[in-house]
């Protein structure tokens, strides 16, 4: 008599499934993995908190109690009763529209000179980076407060030649400048990607102007500005995003206070100091959100008109 076959009930595990075994061979699976620690740390300290301090800035939230919910009342609080926020605005812009101009045509200038072909040109290189290295330092800033000071190196060198002593701390009219000066000094990074771009225009370009019998200044400006424009505007636009969030100088310079009459609050430390010294963690997240707006618009803006002064070499 014929019995049906049956599977055996002590039969072994099946092996894990094919599916499963590509998965786990397969070179995305070690992308994921290598890129998983960014991941997490992307989201965990920044799309989190993003949207973490977009709800705080709908809420009065002083740390010790729980955020309540106010609407917009914060947005209006700014724009209507805050007197000190156009200050602080003010103070940004003009800190940003000059010291990063300055900063760029420095940089510029260096790299220019630097790509020069000529012995030790590595070790130039290295040594003007230095202080981009160390200058966002909070020791260089406390260097650079000491030498802005009443008895300072540069108060003594413009005693030396007969002027009268400059409060730079102390008179509201003087006391960005040598911030502005301290961030220009870290021209370092903006300077390396100036003189790789410096080293890809090709020498037939300035062979050929040279030949029409151009001279250095319808070189540079016909020649080395259009043919580095898409470099000018990547620097330009990370160069106004860290002027935007500049903080440590001013914070390290005026004690945290922005001093003298708010010419050295920066809108970044004028948001730390309304989230950790007044606690008011959501009108902090509010400004920190205009910030982001003001940033996204600048940005933009030098987006849109970028066509009328970037050109690319292989452009439709």
């Amino acid at each position: 008599m014929k019995t049906e076959n049956t599977p055996a009930l002590s039969a072994k595990p099946k092996p894990l499934s094919a599916k499963f075994r590509h998965f786990i061979n397969s070179d995305n699976t070690v992308g994921y993995l290598f890129a998983l620690p960014f991941i997490v740390g992307f989201l965990g300290f920044t799309v989190i908190p993003m949207f973490v301090s977009l709800y705080f800035s709908f809420t009065k939230y002083n740390v010790r109690t729980p955020p309540v919910w106010i609407g917009f009342d914060n947005y209006v609080r700014m724009f209507t009763k805050d007197t000190r926020i156009l200050k602080s605005l003010w103070v940004t812009f003009h800190y940003v529209i000059i010291s990063v101009p300055l900063k760029l045509a420095f940089a510029l200038f260096i790299a220019f000179l630097l790509t020069r072909k000529k012995k030790l040109e590595s070790v130039f290189r290295a040594i003007y980076y230095l202080p981009s290295l160390i200058g966002g330092s909070v020791a260089v800033t406390l260097v650079w407060k000491e030498l802005f000071s009443s008895t300072g190196l540069v108060n003594s060198m413009i005693q030396s030649i007969g002027l009268p002593e400059v409060s730079w701390f102390g008179d509201e009219r003087f006391a960005v400048w040598p911030l502005i000066l301290l961030t220009v000094w870290q021209f370092g990074s903006s300077m390396i990607i100036f003189a790789a771009g410096l080293k890809q225009i090709p020498t037939t370009y300035y062979e050929a102007a040279k030949i029409d019998g151009a001279g250095n200044g319808r070189i540079f400006f016909s020649i080395t500005l259009p043919s580095l424009s898409p470099i000018i505007l990547f620097n330009l636009v990370m160069q106004l995003i860290s002027g935007f969030m500049t903080f440590t100088q001013s914070y390290i310079i005026s004690g945290g206070s922005g001093r003298p009459n708010d010419s050295t609050n920066f809108f970044a430390l004028y948001i730390y100091n309304q989230a950790f010294n007044y606690f008011d963690m959501g009108y902090a997240s509010a400004l920190a959100w205009i910030l982001l707006l003001i940033i996204g618009a600048v940005t933009f803006l030098v987006f849109k008109t970028s066509n009328a002064w970037v050109f690319y070499e292989y452009k439709d």
